[in-house]
């Protein structure tokens, strides 16, 4: 814990969104009309603990209500479900059922989980209810834009509602399914997490302990490929310390640091950390004008404390040597400094190192 204490600050404050950032949402679509508030959510009469299946508390808790606020409650719930998956249509909602509404008890955003079922084929999946915070919202617009994958979100006032990532959590996996993987298996997922590592140090995504992201088996003819994914974006470019944006300094992560220094080269490290911010570049090169809008977004916005940016400002100078960075006012600067660098160097980055 006393590692911890060094890397991470104070509790992170939940940011308002502000016009701008509203503006953005509203352009991409983000932005709906939803029929609950998170607030809405937190008048239930009582709540019982869910255990897991090895009878340990989950740190959710299952919420019941009122009768009459639990139809109508879960007739929202639905209604977002099809707004969230679908065009919002209500022809398919007589054929869900909300199955649970958990509450989680730990950590800063508190969230609402909703299992949804179709009573047809018992299918079900999850999604998310939280309070809107505006760093999480740029975390989100950020894995979408410059990660292979796309983020399905709703901003409606100070309501977030987020799609459910499946995996399995990265503290079970590195417990439980690391040590039976093949030599071949462990190669692919320490290269992977390099690539993972890459892309949340440059676009400046924090605390990525091994519980804040997932592992994703996918079989591919004879053999399995992973995937490792972010689920928690409420640290994004929050901390003045640039080691809490490194996942190598989390201890929770250890094993994973160790076993890519066991079966990874220097030379195969460099060569997928030039992958990875390729990649980003050219996801940058794609999609120039959304990119700019949000980061646009993030320089008129508040979005950590002076003393983190000025903290991190310093870091960046010490380990890069770029003086550019000295001018930098707030986080959306920060982040659009590294940003540019990656884009306009990645023709020739094999000369360059940022990190």
């Amino acid at each position: 814990m006393a590692v911890e204490k060094k890397l991470m600050s104070k509790k992170k404050p939940a940011f308002p969104v502000c016009e701008l950032l509203d503006d953005y949402l509203k352009r991409y679509s983000r932005n709906i009309k939803i029929p609950i508030f998170y607030d809405d959510l937190l008048r239930f009469q009582g709540s019982i603990v869910v255990y897991d299946k090895n009878e340990e508390d989950t740190l959710w808790v299952r919420t019941y209500y009122s009768e009459f606020e639990r139809e109508e409650i879960d007739r929202s719930l639905k209604k977002i479900y099809t707004m969230l998956h679908s065009d919002g249509n209500d022809e398919t909602i007589p054929f869900l059922n909300i199955d649970a509404i958990d509450y989680c008890t730990f950590g800063n955003s508190k969230p609402f989980r909703i299992k949804v079922r179709n009573i047809l084929n018992d299918n079900f999946t999850y999604f998310y209810v939280k309070k809107a915070d505006a760093s999480r919202i740029y975390g989100l617009e950020l894995e979408h834009i410059l990660s292979p994958h796309n983020m399905n979100y709703l901003v409606y006032k100070d309501t977030l509602i987020e799609e459910h990532i499946a995996g399995v959590p990265g503290d079970d996996f590195i417990k439980d399914f690391l040590p039976e993987c093949t030599e071949s298996e462990k190669s692919q997922i320490a290269k992977e997490f390099v690539k993972f590592k890459e892309r949340c140090l440059v676009r400046l995504l924090g605390d990525m302990r091994s519980y804040n992201y997932v592992v994703i088996p996918t079989h591919d003819f004879d053999k399995i490929v992973y995937t490792i994914r972010a689920i928690d974006f409420d640290q994004q470019s929050f901390e003045g310390n640039l080691k809490v944006y490194n996942l190598q300094f989390m201890k929770e992560n250890f094993k994973m640091v160790e076993m890519v220094s066991k079966k990874l080269q220097n030379s195969s490290i460099i060569q997928y950390k030039i992958e990875e911010r390729s990649f980003m570049a050219k996801r940058m090169i794609t999609y120039p004008r959304r990119t700019a809008r949000l980061i646009s977004c993030m320089k008129a916005d508040c979005i950590s404390y002076p003393e983190n940016v000025a903290q991190l400002k310093s870091n960046l100078i010490e380990y890069v040597g770029d003086v550019k960075f000295k001018d930098c006012q707030n986080m959306g600067e920060i982040l659009e400094t590294i940003l540019a660098f990656v884009k306009r160097n990645y023709l020739d980055i094999s000369n360059k190192d940022l990190f």
